[in-house]
C-alpha cells in the first residue's frame, strides 16, 4: 500500500468513496445541458493526475481491481484502460472500465481526482463536426441553448483522439464545468480496444 497515494487521497478505496458525490455533479451538469444521461450507457470513468509517480502508483493499485485491457499512446503519453472486476454501480449506471491517463507534459489539472465520465450516444459520424451535428439533432433542447453554454461557464471541446493501431473513429464532444467533464462519443472503449487488437 502506498503512503504517497493515501496522503493524496488517491487510493482506490478513497476514490470509490468519492464516486457518489462526483456522479451527482455529473448528473447536474447533464441536466444543465438538457441531456438525459440516465438513458445513456456510461462507458467509462477517468482519473486525472498531475504527477507521474502518483500515476505509476495508482496504476499499480488499480490493477488489483481489474485487468489492463489497453495501453495506448495518445498525445505522447500512455493512457491505461482497466476493466474492473466489479463494475461501479452508480444510480442507473454500471461502469465497467477505468481510464488512467499518465500526465501530459506541461499540463496541470486544478485537482487530482475523478475528472470525467464518457457516455455513448451512437452515431456513424467519422469526424467530431459530423458527430456534433448528430448530437444536436438528437438533443434539440441542447442545440437551442448552445450559444448560452459559454455564458454558463461550460466549455465545449471537440476532438478525435486516436491511439496507435486504432481502426475505429471515435469523435468526442467534451463539456467541461468546474473541474468535471461529461464526454460523449459514439463507440464504447471496449470496441476501440478491440479495434487496436485487430490492427
Amino acid at each position: 500500500m502506498s503512503q504517497k497515494l493515501i496522503d493524496a487521497g488517491l487510493m482506490p478505496v478513497q476514490m470509490k468513496a468519492k464516486l457518489d458525490v462526483f456522479m451527482q455533479k455529473i448528473q447536474l451538469l447533464g441536466e444543465t445541458l438538457k441531456i438525459d444521461l440516465q438513458t445513456l450507457q456510461a462507458d467509462h470513468i477517468a482519473l486525472r493526475l498531475n504527477d507521474k509517480e502518483l500515476a505509476r502508483l495508482a496504476h499499480k493499485e488499480w490493477l488489483k481491481e481489474g485487468r489492463e485491457i489497453s495501453t495506448a499512446m495518445i498525445n505522447g503519453r500512455p493512457i491505461i484502460v482497466i476493466e474492473l472486476t466489479q463494475p461501479f454501480r452508480l444510480s442507473h449506471w454500471s461502469i465497467e472500465c477505468l481510464e488512467l491517463p499518465y500526465p501530459a507534459q506541461g499540463k496541470v489539472y486544478p485537482s487530482q481526482c475523478w475528472e470525467h465520465v464518457e457516455f455513448i450516444v451512437p452515431s456513424l459520424a467519422k469526424t467530431a463536426e459530423e458527430y456534433l451535428a448528430d448530437v444536436r439533432l438528437k438533443y434539440p433542447s441542447l442545440a437551442s441553448q448552445w450559444d448560452e453554454l459559454s455564458r454558463q461557464g461550460i466549455a465545449v471541446k471537440l476532438s478525435s483522439p486516436k491511439g496507435e493501431g486504432e481502426r475505429v473513429n471515435n469523435p468526442t464532444i467534451a463539456f467541461k464545468y468546474q473541474n468535471i467533464c461529461i464526454k460523449l462519443h459514439p463507440h464504447s472503449l471496449k470496441k476501440i480496444v478491440e479495434s487496436e487488437q485487430l490492427a
